[in-house]
């Protein structure tokens, strides 16, 4: 009787609360979704060329939006904390590969060679955006240096990442970078960039009232790209390559790559003197990959290789870091906000 008369707190509340945080976003869904859809239904021919088309011109209008959406005075205010940007930096594109490389006679075992190397190419890519800062502010760490660190990670992922993933390539028996990527990279992602930031003294207030709209763009090239990746791999034979064995080993793999990143910038942070706020930017920035900025970039670095095997650790990574993540910012926060109040008991007494 008496949660009958309290409509707001029924009794199955608290378990439907917990059970969401374990379940998958509608993101995360709709890439389940595509997946299947390309399992069963996959392009092929003429409609193949017709997705590759649409999905060139979201990426192209996707990195425009991010263009035109930065703020460069953020950019420069937040530039002056040097040492939280390089620590980050050092995390995402030197550690990182150092674990890709080093821990590859160990991991590489439990997955499949195609599969390994989407993993070094997860490896090379720059840290998320979005996530990054809900994620630091949600920890109470210090979000305009997050939206720096994740900001200069992103734009600086358009250059670096090519050039660690010739590295890779090269190491993992595959030859070296095909400039004619690196152009095709430059011609995609940078060149709409540039004419976003370009464009921004216009449309730059319009992009950040409809914050939706690049939402939209953002998931829907994604998607796009996921679903002509995985028609392809399909066509080819990737779910008779990729047993339920190894996509367990592919979730190992990527666990323990996200473990070792987030105990290295925790207590990297610390032995660095950063402040508890600090600390919560490195951990949360440097801890990511960006599967926005990943899977464009795949369809252009891999052409000819297989992409399904190459994006699928991405997207795995990716739900891994959000859960994992999620949890550890509201441990942060407990913390900060207990922290807060003996501070406020002892100002008291």
């Amino acid at each position: 009787m008496d949660w009958q008369s309290n409509r707001r707190s029924p009794p199955f509340a608290p378990t439907a609360m917990f059970l969401r945080r374990f379940l998958p976003d509608r993101f995360t869904c709709a890439l389940i979704v595509t997946v299947t859809l390309a399992s069963l239904l996959p392009c092929r021919g003429t409609t193949a060329s017709v997705f590759n088309v649409l999905t060139d011109m979201a990426i192209a209008l996707l990195f425009f939006l991010h263009g035109a959406k930065l703020s460069r005075e953020a950019v420069v205010a937040g530039m002056t904390h040097w040492r939280l940007h390089l620590t980050v930096l050092a995390s995402t594109f030197v550690l990182f590969p150092l674990l890709g490389l080093l821990l590859r006679p160990v991991l590489s075992p439990l997955v499949t060679p195609s599969l390994y190397l989407g993993v070094l190419f997860l490896c090379t890519l720059p840290s998320t955006v979005q996530s990054s800062i809900a994620f630091t502010s949600m920890a109470r760490g210090n979000v305009p240096a997050a939206i720096c660190s994740a900001s200069a990670s992103s734009m600086l992922g358009i250059f670096i990442t090519p050039l660690l993933v010739g590295v890779m390539l090269e190491s993992h028996g595959q030859g070296g970078m095909n400039w004619d990527a690196i152009g095709a990279i430059v011609l995609q992602l940078l060149v709409p960039f540039v004419a976003g930031q370009v464009a921004q003294r216009w449309i730059g207030r319009w992009v950040e009232r409809n914050r939706s709209l690049l939402s939209f763009v953002d998931q829907g090239s994604i998607l796009l790209v996921v679903y002509t990746a995985f028609s392809a791999a399909v066509l080819q034979g990737l779910w008779k390559q990729i047993p339920l064995p190894v996509l367990g080993g592919l979730l190992i793999v990527n666990a323990v790559l996200l473990a070792i990143a987030l105990i290295v910038t925790r207590y990297g942070a610390r032995a660095l003197g950063f402040k508890r706020e600090d600390e919560i930017t490195i951990v949360f920035c440097g801890s990511k990959k960006s599967l926005a900025s990943g899977v464009p970039m795949a369809k252009v670095l891999f052409a000819g290789h297989p992409l399904g095997a190459i994006v699928l650790p991405i997207m795995l990574f990716h739900q891994i870091q959000l859960m994992t993540c999620a949890v550890l910012a509201k441990k942060y926060a407990q913390r900060v906000e207990g922290r807060n109040r003996k501070i406020g008991v002892a100002t008291e007494s």
